[in-house]
């Protein structure tokens, strides 16, 4: 049985609250939660450490030590707090022992580079995604055909973005170069230019949307709609991740994406104006 231990801001948020059941089904019964730790009680309701603990049957861990030495594997939650994961890091990322870091990594580029540096330094595999990337539509497009991409999806631009960023840039396959927005009431629309000249849109509903994507390639157009399971496939990209220690996302292109989030949280405050990356 590889046992997993939970690292999060606070418990009782639905990354946490799901993820037990799930990691211990696409596992077959291989792997569970053993341990979990939080830094504080919910601040927005929820329940406390222990009540999350006792209604989960896991047993709670007092500090992250003594959570790293118990577990086989790790994953620092924190997904609506991302400000906190540099610290929430410091010990997982130097243990070598392999480490999910949920959605959104770091709040900015420099973040992510000092987290990833602390685990390039010890040897601790580890990787940090959108569970978007796994969409069964967005694997089925051949990147090297892309030529513009227009992506829906919903939410807030600071919690939700890195749905429609990481897919973006997983099927551009090149640095941005500069980005705009504009926006109304519960709207708004980003402008992604790239520098090889290529161009994407995101457009962002506050009330929510559906996951989609106009793709226009040089073999055609094409709607792509996300109706897969794509929590599902991302669960068993972390299972697999777990059992081999191979990372499968580029620590470059997280890096990528949490720059051109920064940027794009920027350029909100000048709709109209581009912001360089």
């Amino acid at each position: 049985m590889i046992k997993i231990g939970f690292i999060d801001y606070y418990l009782d948020e639905w990354h946490a609250n799901n993820y037990p059941a799930l990691l211990k089904e696409a596992s077959d019964g291989e792997m569970e939660v053993a341990y979990a730790y939080a830094m504080i009680d919910s601040p927005i309701g929820g329940m406390t450490t222990k009540e999350w603990c006792n209604k989960y049957k896991i047993p709670q861990c007092l500090t992250i030590e003594e959570l790293i030495e118990k577990s086989d594997v790790i994953v620092v939650l924190s997904p609506d707090n991302c400000e906190m994961h540099e610290e929430l890091c410091q010990l997982p990322l130097r243990s070598k022992k392999p480490v999910y870091v949920d959605k959104t990594f770091a709040p900015d580029k420099e973040t992510a580079i000092r987290i990833f540096e602390i685990a390039q330094q010890s040897g601790t595999p580890c990787y940090s995604t959108s569970a978007l990337r796994f969409a069964a539509e967005y694997q089925k497009i051949d990147p090297a055909g892309v030529q513009m991409l227009n992506s829906w999806g919903g939410g807030s631009f600071e919690t939700y973005s890195i749905h429609q960023l990481e897919p973006i840039m997983m099927l551009m396959k090149a640095p941005a170069k500069r980005i705009m927005s504009n926006k109304g009431k519960k709207w708004l629309c980003m402008t992604i230019e790239f520098k090889d000249g290529r161009v994407a849109t995101l457009s962002q509903m506050e009330d929510g949307a559906p996951f989609m994507m106009n793709v226009c390639s040089d073999k055609g157009n094409s709607v792509v709609n996300v109706q897969s399971d794509f929590f599902k496939a991302f669960i068993a990209e972390l299972v697999k991740f777990f059992k081999t220690g191979v990372v499968p996302v580029p620590h470059e292109q997280t890096v990528e994406i949490m720059a051109l989030r920064e940027k794009g949280i920027q350029a909100l405050q000048c709709p109209g104006v581009w912001v360089e990356l």
